[in-house]
């Protein structure tokens, strides 16, 4: 006789309004990645070129490496792969900070629903995440700030899944997950990482700081963040030099804490503030969110440190989801009373929405050039936004502004270069380097160009990458200097031209210079010190 082993299956019950979220914000996300594959092809169509900051990231994506002088290793490692995957396609190359994008609108809505929020919540929050001009910038091209507010917000989302007794193993891992990738795709990250600490410790909260899960949890953030620290000392601290030589260089625009402010209304959509601005006083004063209290000041803290550090306005730019979360609580509970609400519809809010919708598109041309350059001034004009548009470092641009202007005259330089070097004769050629200014005059001749001689900068990572053994028999130098800086160290000197794109930033309109047997003292081989430039 046969006895039969009975087996007990334990089915746990689906979490539905979990699933309907997803559902949701992947519809969302869907429709922002969606946008931006759209507008890279469209801007390739009108003329508009690489950003200049792309080249340098795919050069140092051809230099794997822990660190680098002035950003993380992770965009590095996005560009490789973006170049292995796409090659030299503008929409490929960019397709990795369009799915960033993407997962920050997936992450404000699940955000929204981990606080508490409904369909009509989750929907209004992703919908004020989905056109803000800033996300839309960040996200249009290769870049590590598209990345940024993914391991922030993801850093978020574990600790508030924590809070609501989800596993603490899991959410402690997820968060050093996170934040440790996070640190190495961007170190600012660590002012965030500091302003959560503190707003948790000034609430009652904290005593999730307090356990053997935290401490594996920021151990973990630790360990994946060391090799990038382990590069610093190698390199004897370059970031930070960096750094300081841009503080006392005056590099960036310093703005007093009212407009700080006010560009982070324009920069989010100025009527975003109704969404945004009442998650923030949702976060800080509302009874039934007392828990979440620490996320408020979390921002306020850092929004703080960021004024008194006089940061780049749009260094905030990757808190902001959370406030957007938390918004569409705010209006799904002030208007609690309406049918839509009442029935759980994702466009509850229908005016109010369609208003970001149309602000957004309104707008959209000036954070993604789609609209051709001398049709976008009289655009900008229009809409009285021409002044607007200006840099965040204290270079003055031409025609357009310096995030458009930084996309024209690359191909233009690596002609007339390709040019010059056709005219070498053999012995010359095989003696001879490419001496220029700064990385992205550099990056585009190593990307865009074809067998050309040794490329070299002393532009922050492209200085620790050496002069490849180029000496002064024979240089072609792309400079802002007038003849007579190289007739003093170099026995021939010929003005070949200049570049001049009259759409490209003007500090770029520089002379093309060939000279030869210039002083070995001064050479790269002789003197590569000198040419040190980390700015």
């Amino acid at each position: 006789m046969t006895t039969a082993t009975a087996h007990t299956t334990v089915v746990r019950p689906v979490n539905r309004s979990l699933y309907d979220a997803l559902q949701l914000a992947f519809l969302f996300a869907a429709v922002k990645l969606a946008l931006h594959i759209g507008t890279n092809l469209w801007e390739a169509h009108i003329d508009y070129g690489y950003f200049r900051d792309e080249f340098y990231y795919l050069m140092c994506g051809r230099h794997l490496a822990w660190g680098y002088v002035d950003h993380g290793p992770i965009v590095a490692l996005q560009a490789r792969l973006a170049e292995t995957l796409f090659g030299h396609s503008l929409a490929g190359i960019r397709m990795l900070s369009a799915v960033a994008g993407a997962s920050r609108v997936l992450l404000t809505g699940l955000l929204a629903w981990s606080l508490g929020g409904r369909r009509s919540a989750q929907a209004l929050a992703m919908t004020g995440v989905l056109l803000a001009p800033q996300y839309l910038g960040l996200d249009s091209f290769l870049s590590m700030n598209s990345c940024e507010s993914t391991f922030w917000m993801s850093c978020l989302l574990a600790l508030i899944l924590l809070l609501k007794s989800y596993s603490q193993r899991g959410c402690w891992i997820a968060f050093g997950v996170s934040a440790g990738i996070g640190l190495l795709n961007k170190p600012s990250m660590t002012f965030f990482l500091i302003a959560l600490l503190i707003g948790l410790l000034l609430t009652p909260e904290r005593r999730i700081l307090f356990t053997r899960w935290s401490l594996i949890g920021i151990a973990l953030l630790i360990l994946i963040a060391s090799p990038n620290l382990i590069w610093q000392i190698y390199n004897h601290w370059p970031t930070l030099e960096f750094l300081h030589n841009g503080r006392v260089g005056n590099k960036n625009i310093a703005l007093a804490p009212l407009p700080f402010l006010a560009k982070q209304v324009f920069n989010l959509n100025p009527i975003s503030i109704l969404l945004w601005g009442s998650g923030l006083i949702w976060l800080l004063i509302n009874r039934t969110a007392k828990v979440w209290r620490f996320l408020g000041y979390t921002y306020l803290i850092f929004l703080i440190a960021m004024m008194a550090l006089h940061a780049k306005d749009y260094y905030l730019v990757s808190i902001y989801p959370i406030l957007f979360a938390a918004g569409g609580i705010a209006w799904e509970q002030q208007f609690s009373r309406r049918t839509a609400v009442q029935k759980n519809h994702a466009f509850a809010f229908p005016i109010y929405q369609v208003l970001l919708i149309l602000t957004g598109l309104l707008i959209l041309p000036m954070a993604i050039p789609v609209i051709e350059p001398y049709r976008w001034v009289a655009y900008a004009k229009a809409i009285h936004l021409y002044d607007q548009s200006g840099n965040t470092e204290n270079e003055s641009s031409g025609i357009l502004p310096q995030f458009y202007a930084d996309r024209f005259g690359w191909q233009e330089e690596v002609d007339k270069i390709s040019g010059i070097v056709t005219r070498l004769s053999p012995e010359d050629r095989a003696q001879a380097g490419i001496l220029v200014d700064n990385y992205g005059e550099a990056g585009a001749l190593n990307f865009l160009g074809h067998d050309l001689p040794p490329v070299m900068s002393g532009h922050n990572n492209y200085w620790l990458w050496g002069p490849h053994d180029v000496g002064g028999q024979v240089l072609i130098v792309i400079s802002g200097d007038p003849p007579q800086h190289f007739e003093r160290i170099c026995q021939q000197v010929q003005d070949t031209g200049r570049m001049n794109h009259p759409l490209s930033m003007p500090y770029e309109h520089k002379h093309i210079y060939l000279v030869r047997n210039c002083a070995q003292a001064e050479s790269p081989k002789g003197n590569w010190l000198r040419y040190k430039h980390y700015f």
